[in-house]
């Protein structure tokens, strides 16, 4: 199944499930905003492979995630603040340009990624997601303050989690994004590991 897609190119990666702050403040994305909050859509967050946040469209990746409204609100500057959480990824199969300069995409969207149990080998990323979450629960609280234990045994939420929260880089983050297989993202995750 395809979609049309508003793009919002980034340098930086969300994954499923985590969070972004954005500020927007082109005259393109301000309107991208106003119709996601018309009709109760997202939009897409995809890598910047070339160019520029904000000015001439970009080149995004050819994967990314969906980008579902949270909250907003505004800078002292009064330029308009989102929180976003991530949603479905997806393929970008065509995209064009907008007369606003918004890139606009035909996506294909990935299957859900199966309810797997964390399998032994992948154990020890489970106690260290466990680590990383106690640290960020200390210094931010929220979402992390209560996560319930059996979170920590699940495949997809803990390869998700560990991409979001680790300090990796843009491409490997993509990497990981591009994985259709959680079990295969979490030995990519491994290898990672110092």
């Amino acid at each position: 199944m395809s979609a049309l897609l508003p793009l919002f190119p980034l340098h930086t990666v969300l994954v499923p499930g985590g969070t972004l702050v954005l500020r927007v403040f082109e005259t393109r994305y301000l309107d991208m905003v106003r119709e996601c909050g018309r009709n109760g859509s997202g939009f897409g967050v995809c890598l910047i492979l070339a160019g520029q946040e904000a000015g001439l469209p970009a080149t995004p990746a050819s994967v990314g995630t969906e980008a579902r409204i949270e909250d907003f609100g505004s800078t002292e500057a009064g330029l308009l603040t989102l929180r976003v959480r991530g949603g479905r990824r997806f393929r970008v199969l065509h995209t064009e340009v907008r007369p606003n300069g918004l890139i606009e995409a035909d996506v294909h969207w990935f299957d859900a990624d199966p309810d797997d149990e964390l399998r032994p080998e992948h154990a020890l990323l489970g106690s260290v997601l466990q680590q990383v979450v106690e640290k960020v629960a200390e210094k931010v609280g929220g979402e992390y303050d209560q996560v319930p234990p059996s979170r920590f045994d699940e495949a997809a939420w803990v390869g998700w989690r560990l991409a979001e929260l680790l300090p990796l880089s843009h491409p490997q983050r993509q990497m990981l994004l591009q994985d259709e297989d959680p079990h295969a993202r979490l030995d990519r995750l491994l290898a990672m590991m110092p």
